[in-house]
């Protein structure tokens, strides 16, 4: 027992001090991790000479776990960091060489590649040779007439013209981390094809390397050729080769809404599945035969060909980090039990998170280790399907069971036992995570996890070798699909929406899940609801009557910014479409609303028509109770049907209009009732400008995209104290056809946000306006660098200052709108990548 102690003591340095590591804003130098990584070897050493004095064994096991932990995850990041594009070689031309690597993905007039880069020069000068990171995130788009693409193919060697930026994404509040994302994959570039500069992109041979991904390329196609249905093609797809990216989005959403998106991907179930399937075959093939049987025992077999197999079906399916995690949780608690360790579940489970934490420390961030793990851990300790648990873990043998009655109620008993254990045990992890709960997740998952584990997955695979079973499987998704959005139809998909809580709120939830699975008297068990309680309805930041709060949320290059007084929510814009299958309102804004707890928007303001203003508003529609639309859009825009049919009001943004919320006033200064009624002009000319006052006399200026044209008209229209503010958010994103210097002279802000994506092409802010902005002494906050910008009473604060981490972009604000242009991304203006 005093081994095992020591063990847990380990486990729990290791992976404690990785968490915490992980939490560094800044790596230390590489010399302190490679020497906490000695002395945590040499504790290691002294806790196990050290035996009879169990304390000092047991605190050395624990400093040992601590250092090691530390450790290697911060040498490891050294290595990772290490491989980090020059920043003189961010937006130049270079000609690069290389393979593609893994499936690519296309979509409309695009596609997305991640690209193994063997050799690069210069454009123009093949003698000058230049280091690049090995891996790139490349994107190859069509031109305005949808020419200029070529068909991709795994395994295929090319040579592109690219440019490339170092990892840069967006950065909202409890916000998506892509540098993490990215980070994780060993990614270090990411940039998009130039076909009409320098070298045109050429194929130099196809099939040179990536084996497992050209095979996974021919079983992707086989698939497209063989099922009709599009979208069925590629949950197959999903499911068999790990293509989740080409799921259409509306099945994205039914799936999301439902609860049963995890089924839709590579996951732990999949692969745990797959093993427990593969070795009970083995198992069975094996004791056909005596032989066999006297070489060794049937179950080892089954538990280590379930291993391999499973091995197997992670790399054909692309081995995402999921699929990586089960791989190695599997694999420890096989080595465990094949040694002859009999130790309780919490230990095993414990090996399996160090061994899983030690295989990839970033592992600690992602929803899915804490889903996955919990999903086990829940369901071993609630005491209810522990069998069939272990045994799809790898830590029991597969049960047997005689007779087909016993066997259907067995499976029919144990199926719900672990749905319901599942879904109240996992509901906290999924309101911290998602901070939602699906109404019809129980009844959903009752009917999909048995048809996507046992029938459309092992159908999907089957299909490579009897191509006739894929069109089953399709028919299969079709049914699914159609009961889930009937499902859907009724309501209730989503049964509770709640804010993002705080630390203390999270442990509570947590002990309120495990005192419901736990096995105790229900005297005890109904306490969970009060600790739940704090998860459930978390304490929202208010604002204070009178007071302002302001959001300029980091959309890329577009614009959305949130006003919430006390009681009151407006949007002002709502950022940018990025493609077909992607928007700010669907991957920032609505999960931002979410997160801050507002629930319904009083107002939503779209300035102007242009798309990185507009192209959010439909998801937003569809999503959050807007009571009232203001736009300058025309009479016959979609938008305006739309509002009009999900119950908005909708009017002109037209100046002169003026109300009050909360003490805070709101007045709308243009467009005029002629520029609105004009059928001609620049949409940036109608081109909605806010201004916000508070209480305490705090004024915010919202401009959208007016140029020179409407600043010299404000000026002349309205008078000089109704232009004056404190915040500003810069016209046209910096453009150089807008912040004059009569109209700055005019507003005379203390602080000017701009928004706009990072090295976007068009070059926003420009090098002439920061200059005027500089002059004035005015501090210039660009969101590419500072995230989400918010002032509120607590003042002025960047999102990228507050949750930095060492593997973000090296280039950020702290909020108080450090030198504008000091870093000189100016130098090259490539286009914004897709989020």
């Amino acid at each position: 027992m005093r081994m095992e102690l020591r063990l847990l003591a380990f486990g729990l340095g290791f992976v404690a001090a990785t968490a915490l590591q992980l939490q560094q804003a800044e790596l230390w130098a590489v010399q302190a991790y490679r020497w906490m990584t000695l002395a945590g070897v040499g504790f290691l050493t002294l806790g196990w000479r050290r035996s009879r004095w169990w304390l000092l064994a047991w605190s050395a096991a624990l400093l040992s776990g601590a250092l090691l932990g530390a450790g290697q995850a911060g040498w490891r990041a050294h290595d990772r960091l290490s491989e980090q594009l020059p920043a003189d070689l961010e937006g130049r031309d270079l000609v690069v060489t290389g393979v593609i690597d893994g499936l690519p993905q296309e979509g409309a007039g695009r596609w997305r590649f991640r690209f193994e880069i063997e050799s690069a020069h210069r454009q123009g000068d093949p003698t000058a040779e230049v280091a690049l990171p090995r891996l790139a995130m490349l994107g190859w788009y069509a031109q305005a007439d949808g020419s200029g693409l070529a068909a991709l193919r795994a395994g295929e060697r090319w040579r592109f013209t690219v440019r490339l930026k170092r990892p840069h994404g967006l950065a909202n509040p409890h916000g998506f981390d892509h540098e993490l994302w990215l980070f994780e994959q060993g990614v270090r570039a990411t940039g998009y094809v130039r076909p009409a500069s320098g070298a045109a992109p050429r194929r130099l041979a196809g099939g040179v390397g990536h084996p497992v991904d050209r095979a996974r390329q021919w079983v992707r196609d086989a698939i497209a050729a063989r099922v009709a249905d599009a979208r069925a093609a590629a949950v197959l797809a999903a499911l068999a080769v790990g293509e989740q990216a080409a799921i259409d989005r509306d099945d994205w959403a039914l799936y999301r809404d439902t609860a049963v998106a995890h089924l839709m991907s590579i996951s732990g179930v999949h692969v745990t599945m797959f093993a427990w399937l593969a070795g009970g075959a083995i198992g069975w093939a094996w004791r056909r035969s005596e032989r066999a049987m006297l070489h060794c025992p049937a179950p080892t077999v089954a538990r280590w060909g379930g291993l391999a197999a499973a091995l197997a079906y992670a790399v054909f399916a692309g081995f995402g980090v999921p699929a990586q995690r089960t791989v190695v949780m599997l694999a420890t608690a096989g080595v465990l039990r094949g040694s002859g360790f009999v130790w309780p579940w919490p230990l095993v489970m414990g090996a399996a998170a160090l061994a899983v934490t030690a295989f990839d420390p970033w592992a600690l961030l992602q929803p899915g280790f804490w889903l996955s793990f919990g999903a086990v851990a829940l369901l071993l300790a609630s005491g209810e399907s522990r069998a069939a648990v272990a045994a799809s873990s790898g830590l029991d043998d597969a049960p047997r069971w005689s007779g087909l009655r016993t066997r259907l109620a067995s499976l029919l008993a144990g199926g719900l036992r672990t749905q319901l254990v599942a879904t109240v045990g996992l509901a906290p992890l999924s309101l911290i995570c998602f901070q939602q709960l699906s109404g019809l997740g129980f009844v959903a998952n009752l009917v999909a996890i048995p048809l996507v584990t046992l029938a459309i997955t092992p159908l999907s695979l089957l299909g490579i070798g009897v191509p006739p079973l894929w069109p089953l499987a399709a028919w299969l998704v079709d049914a699914l699909n159609a009961a889930l959005a009937l499902l859907q139809a009724h309501g209730g998909a989503v049964l509770i929406g709640v804010a993002a809580a705080p630390p203390w709120a999270v442990a509570c939830g947590l002990l309120g899940a495990l005192l419901a699975i736990v096995p105790l008297p229900w005297a005890l068990r109904g306490l969970a609801v009060v600790f739940v309680l704090p998860l459930a309805m978390p304490p929202i930041e208010r604002v204070a009557p009178g007071e302002l709060s302001v959001l300029a949320a980091d959309v890329g290059q577009g614009t959305a910014v949130l006003l919430r007084t006390a009681d009151h929510a407006l949007l002002y814009d709502a950022g940018p479409q990025y493609s077909r299958e992607a928007d700010a309102g669907e991957r920032v804004l609505r999960p931002l609303l979410r997160a801050l707890g507002v629930v319904r928007l009083d107002a939503m303001m779209l300035s102007h028509r242009d798309n990185d203003h507009t192209g959010g508003a439909r998801a937003l529609l569809d999503a959050v109770p807007i009571q009232r639309l203001s736009s300058s859009l025309e009479a016959a825009h979609p938008l305006l049907a739309l509002a009009r049919e999900r119950g908005a009001q909708v009017e002109r943004c037209e100046s002169g209009r003026r109300w009050q919320w909360d003490g805070v006033a709101f007045e709308l200064l243009h467009p005029g009732a002629e520029r609105l009624d004009a059928a001609q002009g620049r949409p940036n000319a109608r081109s909605c400008v806010l201004a916000v006052t508070a209480a305490n006399g705090r004024r915010v200026l919202l401009t959208g995209d007016i140029e020179r044209a409407e600043e010299a008209a404000l000026r002349e229209r309205v008078p000089p104290e109704a232009l004056r503010a404190d915040v500003l958010l810069v016209p046209h994103h910096g453009s150089r056809t807008s912040s004059s210097d009569d109209f700055l002279d005019a507003v005379r802000p203390d602080v000017a946000v701009v928004q706009a994506g990072y090295r976007n092409r068009f070059g926003h802010p420009a090098a002439e306006v920061t200059d005027r902005y500089r002059r004035r002494g005015i501090s210039l906050v660009e969101t590419a660098r500072c995230g989400a910008w918010r002032i509120d009473a607590q003042g002025p604060r960047c999102e990228r200052a507050l949750s930095r981490r060492y593997w973000h972009h090296p280039q950020w604000q702290d909020g108080l709108g450090a030198g504008p242009r000091a870093d000189g991304l100016e130098v090259a203006i490539p286009v914004e990548d897709q989020p």
